[in-house]
């Protein structure tokens, strides 16, 4: 079964995210959908370095609600501070140290922190332990690591490491 379907939760994610893409729910969509879904990860599987086990769903979840909310809310919070007083935007370097070990884990938080409104991740350090990230405007930045910490990494940690 494994090698016919080898990860079938981003199966599932690609078939909804393109009948979310197309905006139509038609059965002849939901059938296009369930085979670029099957399609993409059978076809890439030999590229993939590790395995990916989700070992959390209903943290996982959370995750994507807490994400979506989050670059929401970063949105009105950029735009407020765009079309405000630029001039006094505190932008700046911060390290956030990494408890993440594998791979996939670091990515998807370098690629949650890029997703939300107002901050980029900039460089994963060579060894893997800490992650620089550009912020648009910091008043407290180890607020912010705590935040990041709490609201990305240790999901990441529960859903895609041993804890």
């Amino acid at each position: 079964m494994r090698r016919l379907l080898p990860h079938p939760l981003l199966t599932l994610a690609l078939a909804l995210l393109w009948l979310l893409l197309v905006n139509d729910f038609s059965a002849g969509h939901a059938v296009l959908g369930a085979l670029l879904g099957w399609l993409i990860p059978f076809a890439t599987a030999s590229l993939w370095a590790q395995s990916v086990r989700v070992r959390n769903v209903p943290v996982l979840l959370r995750y994507l609600v807490v994400v979506m909310y989050d670059i929401v809310v970063g949105s009105v919070r950029v735009a407020r501070l765009i079309l405000g007083r630029p001039s006094s935007l505190r932008p700046a370097f911060i390290t956030i140290p990494l408890e993440l070990e594998t791979d996939l884990a670091i990515s998807l938080l370098a690629n949650t922190i890029s997703l939300t409104p107002g901050t980029v991740s900039v460089l994963v350090s060579a060894d893997r332990r800490t992650l620089t990230v550009h912020s648009l405007d910091t008043a407290d930045a180890a607020a912010m690591v705590a935040e990041i910490k709490h609201r990305y990494e240790a999901p990441l940690k529960a859903i895609f490491e041993s804890c």
